[in-house]
């Protein structure tokens, strides 16, 4: 049974992620046209329980619908969700409704697991595809008959159809009976048994067996789409080798606490996040951040689980939880992306609840006006309106979508991008400007203390140790080099008490009684200093302001260097067309030091709600994107057309943003972008081969050039090319 979670434990987001420092039912499956329900159709509760299973026998994800609709008519179910991606079935509920919902589930021909079970292993090919084995001999066999001897070959014929119909009709009365109506398998029975009715046995046989064979071929497909997710999942190994009082145990991963000693061999992949207690190693961190090159870490320094010790044999520290590693959070992330579905998907499965009953609406039209009206002979245009049936089987539309996005997310994901599902996927490859946050952006985000002044004759070392006292257990970049350069110096920091923080101006705080702010320059500068500050600032450093009772104190100088991949994304951004302007608080000197290195535009001295009306109206001429890692940042990213997040953020950043750069590489921006318009083109061509070939073959069928098994053929061949269509894009080499 599954664990129930109560309300309050909700999946994290992006504030989590830090990489910086039984029985399977062969038939059961297509499309049904009952629709996901949206963000914005599923009620959130207060209050209630949370339930988790992992779901078997899905082959698509039209399967997720089928379940979804089994498990939301079941009473005291507020919401369900299937998640196709990991295969999880999340139900949000008033009590205890675990029986009612796997006997829901399994009534309509599905089967639940616990998710914390260990995954079963494939069954043989030889058992999956038994069923289609099987028909095509009794085929052949009923094929020779009919050579041989008329009569016997019909009935042969018959009783192969019946062979095959009978678990297909047996689940679409399942279906039926779990709240949707008009699945394939429905739309199939029908038209075999209508098949039958006017004698054209042998194509009802091959209808069933080309259907089967696609119902395979659906499932490979849906499979291949999963294996990122499901390498992603490997990635932590199932055991871990522990250090306890001098001895090394292995024990489940499952087993690990924060605070536990590990040790990883050379080649070994880490169990969970940890902290390198060892003096230095490099780590293979590709798998999670799509960075190629290793990456060295020194002792303290924290390393994501899943990463790969190149060289050596290390020691570390646990640091996560169970079930909340690195993986876990991007696992969660990749099923919560889920939820938020784009525009266009959501028009897909809203056309697609009408479509269907339209669709035999129309075939019953064509299989009785000809006859009724224009007295046309009544089995020739049955057969129409049969054929007419399966040709309108919405399998391949339904999936056009969600195929191509969820192929989208996971090659970004494979990039060291994460973005909160397709609405978000759709917004970016509409992107034509980005904008910049200067610091922990296109710098390292690292400043260094490079000249300390005293307006008043006091030791720079007092000034600084001052300053120090006041930034002390500040998150700014500029706050820690300060406290840092105390720390360097051994310099005695007095005790500050009241800090606090003046958005976007500064901080201050009471030391030994008086009033002290760290802020910029400005008004607080007289003729000397100002001089001396755009000396500084003129080359390309950023000066704060030591006051104390609205007196100068004196000035400190900081440094920050360019991200060593930032000229390279902005050079990637040009060539997609999308031009870049650099927003920050700094100072107009020091900004257009950077910014010139950078061949960008920029707009400097801004507070946070200066970002805001800037982002405002930049994003009125063309789409922007708002790319920020700072507190500050997060007004301006939620004005944006879209939120990007650096991996390395402020939590506040990283809740307001739309999507994340977890390799904390920006050359990743400009990938993420053109991953997001590749999906948006493969959606179009879904969507464009889907109706295409049904347009095609309903003419064709209506002036009697084809027939039920090439009607079938068309279904299944358009399903099976737009899921192989979307699977390009995992993999996309840029």
């Amino acid at each position: 049974m599954p664990t129930p979670e109560t309300h309050d434990k909700t999946i994290p987001s992006f504030s989590a992620l830090r990489f910086t420092p039984e029985a399977k039912d062969p038939h059961a499956c297509c499309c049904g046209t009952d629709s996901w329900n949206s963000p914005e159709e599923v009620p959130e509760i207060a209050g209630g329980t949370r339930y988790s299973w992992n779901v078997s026998g899905m082959d698509c994800a039209a399967c997720a619908r089928k379940v979804e609709n089994a498990a939301r008519r079941v009473e005291g179910v507020t919401r369900a969700q299937v998640l196709f991606a990991t295969e999880k079935l999340v139900i949000d509920a008033d009590g205890d409704v675990r029986g009612a919902v796997e006997q829901a589930v399994k009534a309509a021909g599905y089967a639940l697991g616990n998710t914390d079970a260990s995954p079963q292993p494939a069954g043989s090919r030889l058992k999956e595809n038994l069923p289609i084995i099987i028909l095509a001999v009794l085929m052949a066999l009923s094929w020779g008959l009919e050579h041989l001897n008329h009569p016997a070959g019909q009935a042969a014929f018959v009783i192969t159809t019946l062979v095959a119909l009978f678990p297909i009709a047996r689940q679409a009365l399942r279906l039926i009976k779990s709240g949707s109506w008009f699945a394939i398998e429905m739309l199939m029975s029908v038209a075999a048994i209508g098949a039958l009715v006017i004698g054209a046995t042998a194509e009802a046989a091959m209808v069933l067996l080309l259907y089967m064979v696609g119902e395979r071929l659906e499932g490979w497909a849906a499979g291949r789409a999963r294996q990122g997710v499901s390498a992603l999942m490997a990635l932590t190994p199932d055991t871990a080798v522990r250090l306890r009082d001098g001895r090394r145990e292995t024990i489940p991963q499952r087993e690990l606490r924060p605070g536990d000693v590990i040790e990883v061999a050379a080649g070994g992949r880490l169990p969970a996040d940890a902290a390198l207690l060892s003096d230095f190693a490099s780590f293979d961190e590709s798998a999670l951040t799509g960075e190629s090159v290793p990456v060295e870490r020194r002792t303290g320094e924290r390393v994501a689980a899943g990463s790969t010790s190149v060289d050596r044999l290390v020691q570390l520290t646990v640091t996560s939880e169970p079930g909340d590693s690195a993986i876990d959070r991007i696992l969660r992330l990749m099923e919560e992306s889920e939820e938020r579905r784009a525009p266009v998907e959501r028009f897909i499965d809203r056309f697609s609840r009408v479509y269907t009953p339209a669709i035999m609406g129309i075939a019953l039209l064509v299989a009785v006006i000809p006859p009724l009206l224009f007295a046309a002979p009544w089995m020739p245009w049955i057969y129409k309106g049969l054929a007419l049936l399966l040709i309108g089987c919405p399998c391949a539309l339904v999936i056009s979508t969600p195929a191509a996005i969820t192929s989208g997310l996971a090659a970004a994901a494979r990039r060291g991008a994460l973005i909160k599902g397709g609405a978000a996927l759709e917004r970016l490859g509409q992107i034509r400007q980005v904008a910049f946050d200067k610091t922990g952006t296109l710098t390292v985000g690292k400043p260094q203390v490079t000249a300390v002044v005293s307006c008043t004759g006091m030791g720079e070392d007092d000034l600084l140790a001052l300053a120090a006292a006041v930034e002390q257990g500040s998150h700014h970049p500029l706050a820690q080099a300060i406290v840092q350069e105390a720390q360097k110096r051994r310099l005695p920091v007095p005790e500050a008490r009241a800090q606090r923080a003046l958005a976007g101006s500064g901080i201050e705080a009471i030391v030994d009684g008086e009033r002290v702010l760290i802020c910029a320059p400005g008004k607080h500068a007289g003729g000397d200093e100002t001089a001396q500050i755009q000396q500084l600032e003129s080359a390309g450093q950023t000066v704060v302001a030591v006051v104390k009772n609205d007196a100068l104190l004196g000035l400190i100088a900081l440094r920050d260097t360019l991200r060593d991949d930032a000229r390279e994304a902005v050079d990637a951004l040009r060539q997609l067309g999308i031009q870049g302007v650099m927003l920050t608080g700094d100072n107009p000197r020091a900004a257009a030091a950077i910014a010139g290195e950078l061949g960008l535009d920029y707009r400097a001295g801004m507070l946070p709600a200066d970002k805001v009306n800037e982002v405002t109206r930049l994003n009125d001429s063309a789409p922007l994107a708002m790319i920020g890692d700072g507190i500050n940042d997060a007004p301006a990213m939620k004005a944006a057309t879209l939120g990007i997040a650096m991996g390395s953020g402020t939590d506040v950043a990283l809740e307001a943003a739309d999507a994340a750069l977890t390799s904390n590489r920006l050359t990743g921006l400009a990938q993420m972008i053109a991953i997001a318009r590749a999906t948006h083109a493969n959606i179009r061509q879904n969507i464009g081969i889907a109706l295409g070939l049904k347009a095609i073959f309903l003419v064709t069928t209506l002036l009697g050039i084809t027939g039920l098994w090439l009607a079938v053929m068309a279904d299944t061949g358009a399903t099976v090319l737009v899921t192989a269509n979307a699977l390009r894009l995992l993999r996309r080499r840029r």
